[in-house]
C-alpha cells in the first residue's frame, strides 16, 4: 500500500495531473493580458461562508451594482429558472428555484430574495479579467477523404481516469489521467504523439482544417456540417491529462507576435500564413480534447444549453457552478453590465475574479470573442435566508 501511495505521489508531481472539472480548454490568448489592479477596496474582503471556503467576499447591495436599473430582469430570471433544472443550482438556491417559476415582478424578487457580494482575488483586488468564447462551425465528413482528413476523436478506450479524492480527500478537485503500460500508469499520449501513436479511439468525423479542429478543442463544443448537409453537434467529453498551454504565449516567445497583438484572429492569421510551422505551434499545447456527439447546441459543464451573454465560464474553485453573478466589464466601445449564470468552466479560467462570456454561434460571435479582453468586476448573488443563517 505504501509503495502504491508513493507511486501516486510521484505521478501527481511529475506527470499529467489535471483538474477534476471535466472542462474544455479556452482560447490560447486569453491569459496573456492580465488586468493589473492599482487600488484595493477600503474594506477588506474576507472568507464569509463555509460553503465558499476559498472565496473572499465583501457584502454589497443592489444600489452598488453598476447599471442595475437597466437590467432586463425578466430575461435574467428566465435564465435562472433554466439553470434551476440542474441539481447544482437547486442545491445552492433550493426554494428560490421553485419560487422563481411563479414570479410576476422579477426585479422585486431578485432584490428581496438575494444579497450581492463583491468577489475579490486572494490578494484583495476587486478587478479581474473578462474574455469571451463562442460555438465554432466546421465542415466535415463521416468518412476520410483527401479533403476531410483530420479526425475528431471520441474518448480513447485506454484512457484511465483516477479520482484522487478517493485516496486523498484534500485532492477533491483533481483527477489523474493516463494509460497502462504493463502494470504501470504512465502519462497519456501528447498532442504530438497522438499523430504517430495509434489511439484506441473511434472517430466521430473528419474535418477539413487542423486549425479549425484545434480551435474546436479550445472552445469545447461546436457544430459540424457534413457533406450531405446534415449538422451534428459535438461537445467536450474528456482530455488527455496534459496541462493546457497557450499557443499565443508561444508565438510571443518566438517573436512571431507582439503581446498586445495577440487575439484569436491574429493567431489564426499567422497560422494560415505559416503552414509549415502549424504543427510546431499547435503541438506546444500538449493537451488534447476528446468529444462526444450531442443532440443540442453548445452545452456547458452545468449541463444546460448555453445562452449568449447570459452564460459564463468560471473557476469553480471560487465560484460554484449554478451561481447567479453580476458582471461589470469595461469594454472598449461600451460598458457591459449584466446578470449572468455560472454554467461552464474552462482550463484557462483561473482565479476568483475571472469569467469567460459565451457569445453564441457564428462569425460575429467569433470576432467579438476573439477580441474580448476587458477589466472585470464581479458579484455573486446568494440567497438571503441561507447565508444570513450561515454567517451568523
Amino acid at each position: 500500500m505504501k509503495s502504491f501511495i508513493y507511486f501516486l505521489t510521484i505521478i501527481i508531481l511529475l506527470s499529467a495531473c489535471s483538474q477534476k472539472c471535466d472542462t474544455p480548454q479556452v482560447k490560447p490568448f486569453q491569459e496573456l493580458n492580465k488586468t493589473v489592479c492599482e487600488t484595493k477596496p477600503e474594506i477588506e474582503a474576507k472568507i464569509l461562508f463555509e460553503s465558499l471556503p476559498k472565496t473572499h467576499l465583501l457584502e454589497s447591495d443592489f444600489s452598488k451594482l453598476p447599471n442595475w436599473n437597466a437590467e432586463n430582469y425578466e430575461s435574467a430570471l428566465s435564465s435562472f429558472v433554466e439553470s434551476c433544472r440542474t441539481p447544482r443550482t437547486q442545491a445552492m438556491y433550493k426554494e428560490l428555484c421553485a419560487k422563481a417559476k411563479h414570479i410576476k415582478d422579477p426585479k422585486k424578487f431578485l432584490e428581496t430574495e438575494f444579497s450581492p457580494y463583491a468577489i475579490n482575488t486572494d490578494e484583495g483586488d476587486d478587478k479581474g479579467l473578462l474574455t469571451g468564447y463562442y460555438e465554432p462551425h466546421l465542415h466535415g465528413s463521416l468518412v476520410r477523404t483527401s479533403r476531410y482528413k483530420y479526425p475528431i476523436y471520441k474518448t480513447p478506450l485506454d484512457l484511465i481516469v483516477v479520482d484522487l479524492s478517493e485516496i486523498y480527500p484534500n485532492l477533491k478537485n483533481y483527477r489523474l489521467r493516463g494509460r497502462l503500460e504493463g502494470n504501470k500508469l504512465v502519462p497519456y499520449y501528447t498532442r504530438k504523439q497522438s499523430k504517430s501513436e495509434h489511439l484506441r479511439a473511434q472517430v466521430l468525423c473528419y474535418v477539413d482544417s487542423k486549425i479549425d479542429r484545434f480551435f474546436l478543442e479550445i472552445q469545447g463544443s461546436g457544430r459540424v456540417t457534413l457533406r450531405d448537409g446534415k449538422t451534428i453537434y459535438l461537445g467536450y467529453d474528456n482530455q488527455n491529462g496534459h496541462r493546457y498551454r497557450a499557443i499565443g504565449r508561444y508565438l510571443v516567445s518566438i517573436g512571431a507576435l507582439k503581446l498586445e497583438e495577440v487575439s484569436l484572429q491574429s493567431i489564426r492569421r499567422w497560422l494560415s500564413e505559416n503552414p509549415k510551422r502549424v504543427d510546431e505551434v499547435l503541438n506546444y499545447n500538449k493537451s488534447l480534447v476528446f468529444f462526444k456527439e450531442k443532440q443540442q447546441p453548445a452545452t456547458g459543464s452545468l449541463g444546460v444549453v448555453l445562452t449568449p451573454k447570459r452564460s459564463v465560464a468560471v473557476d469553480r474553485h471560487y465560484i460554484p457552478l449554478g451561481s447567479m453573478l453580476y458582471i461589470d466589464a469595461d469594454m472598449k466601445e461600451k460598458r457591459f453590465c449584466s446578470l449572468v449564470l455560472a454554467q461552464d468552466t474552462g482550463g484557462a479560467i483561473k482565479g476568483a475574479v475571472r469569467a469567460d462570456l459565451f457569445l453564441g454561434y457564428g462569425k460575429d460571435a467569433m470576432k467579438i470573442a476573439g477580441e474580448l479582453k476587458a477589466p472585470l468586476k464581479l458579484w455573486i448573488l446568494l440567497p438571503k435566508q441561507k447565508h444570513n443563517k450561515e454567517s451568523s
